[in-house]
């Protein structure tokens, strides 16, 4: 009985098997077919019809009709030789700090991230104004990594900063290591006081031309060349001892605001640091207010004539009193030029001056008319940054360096710090429940009641 069974199970095997080979066969044709039709833009967009797509293409920003011309550089004479020498009002003495009874010599730090020729200026004027260069510590903070140490940006890049150059001068140069906001930058300021043991620092901005007190200011300094004058450094030396032997609780010294600070390390520690999440602009109402609340005083002080520009001279060469040299500026960044104007030459200081009364000529030979000179120039400069142009448009002076390392465009730059700078005073308001920088007049409140309160606008 078995054996009679055992074949049948095997033919109804065999008749199974042949069957789903039947039926295997007759769905092939349609398996390929859905494979074929399987193509790279389905799998990606999930789209397997068979109509064709129109090809996109992005819309993009109208072409500028008017490019600024490219910048110069104002100190062409580094390329070449080393700076002259300083008027010798404002030598320096060797390690005279040492005489106003302060620990160590005072260092001035001064942060750069784009617009070569505005830094230039910067340190030139400084040390043309007495301050040792070797005390001065330029803080390379452009996000370009090596490539400006490499010397592998042009002039016309935005980053652009000129090592050589400034080893010429006789400062510091201080790399951050990435790109920092403005409030991180001061935070990295700290840090350098920590590694170098400062008690105290000064810092600047990099916008500005400093001079002294050459013509004398009374109860402060003689005139340049007499018996009593002070020159911008020492005048700061007088204001750095000052402070320290009077005001345990010392926070900060302005001068002309801060466009150039004395600052206490230990005050900045106490109240946590710069707000890094409040990146640019109202950071500085923040910080000042959390030390006042805290009680380090904020005192104004006078050492010279700190001047916030938004331009360059055209040839450095006139802070070393070059009488060959005229003072003048031209704007880096200038305005698309109005119709009747096209063919002509813009003369920025001719408008801005006026056709006031005509003064006596200055003798170019004498330091104290070329002084006069330039301090009527910083003038103009100051009128013209705070004037109808935008006090910030010399950040975008420079349109080159495309193709070049790290390269960013730069008006995609100064864009992303707006949103960066409203979204900081957005913080601030939250963090504050207030948006002017009146906290304790304005809104009564504490340092302990940081996001602790609800909006009062």
């Amino acid at each position: 009985m078995l054996r009679t069974r055992l074949p049948r199970i095997y033919q109804v095997a065999v008749l199974f098997v042949i069957l789903l080979f039947i039926f295997l066969a007759s769905r092939n044709n349609t398996v390929k077919e859905s494979i074929s039709k399987l193509n790279v833009g389905s799998v990606i967009t999930g789209d397997t019809s068979d109509e064709k797509k129109p090809i996109l293409t992005p819309k993009f920003k109208p072409t500028p009709t008017y490019i600024p011309p490219p910048i110069t550089d104002p100190f062409p004479l580094l390329a070449t030789a080393t700076p002259p020498p300083i008027p010798s009002h404002n030598v320096p003495e060797k390690d005279g700090w040492k005489k106003y009874g302060v620990p160590v010599a005072p260092p001035l730090i001064i942060g750069f991230t784009r617009t070569w020729p505005m830094l230039l200026q910067t340190v030139v004027s400084y040390i043309t104004a007495g301050w040792p260069p070797e005390q001065i510590y330029v803080v390379e903070n452009t996000g370009m990594q090596q490539a400006n140490t490499r010397g592998q940006l042009s002039l016309q890049h935005p980053w652009f900063l000129d090592h050589k150059a400034l080893k010429k001068l006789g400062v510091n140069i201080v790399q951050t290591p990435v790109l920092l906001t403005f409030a991180q930058l001061q935070n990295f300021y700290l840090s350098m006081s920590y590694t170098h043991d400062w008690p105290y620092y000064f810092w600047s901005h990099m916008d500005v031309l400093a001079l002294g007190h050459e013509n004398g200011y009374e109860n402060l300094t003689a005139r340049a060349g007499e018996p009593g004058y002070k020159s911008l450094y020492t005048l700061a030396l007088e204001e750095l001892n000052h402070t320290i032997t009077t005001d345990d609780r010392w926070g900060l010294r302005f001068f002309a605001y801060d466009h150039l600070t004395l600052q206490n390390p230990r005050a900045i520690e106490d109240i946590g640091g710069w707000d890094t999440l409040i990146p640019y602009y109202v950071t500085d109402c923040d910080t000042y207010t959390r030390l006042a609340m805290k009680e380090w005083s904020q005192k104004d002080a006078n050492c010279g004539v700190i001047t916030d520009t938004s331009v360059a001279l055209d040839d450095l060469l006139a802070l070393y009193r070059d009488p060959t040299i005229t003072p003048k500026f031209t704007d880096p960044n200038p305005p698309p030029p109005p119709e009747a104007e096209k063919k002509e030459k813009r003369n920025i200081q001719a408008r801005e001056e006026g056709e006031g009364e005509k003064e006596k000529p200055l003798d170019m030979n004498d330091p104290l008319d070329y002084w006069k000179e330039l301090l009527r120039v910083a003038d103009t400069m100051f009128h013209y940054k705070h004037g109808d142009r935008g006090r910030n448009t010399w950040q975008s002076g420079q349109h080159g360096g495309q193709g070049e390392m790290f390269y960013y465009d730069s008006a995609g730059f100064s864009e992303a710090l707006e949103v960066l700078t409203e979204a900081g005073k957005e913080v601030y308001r939250r963090k504050w429940g207030h948006q002017d920088c009146n906290l304790i007049d304005g809104a009564g409140l504490k340092f302990e009641d940081q996001w602790r309160v609800e909006k009062d606008f």
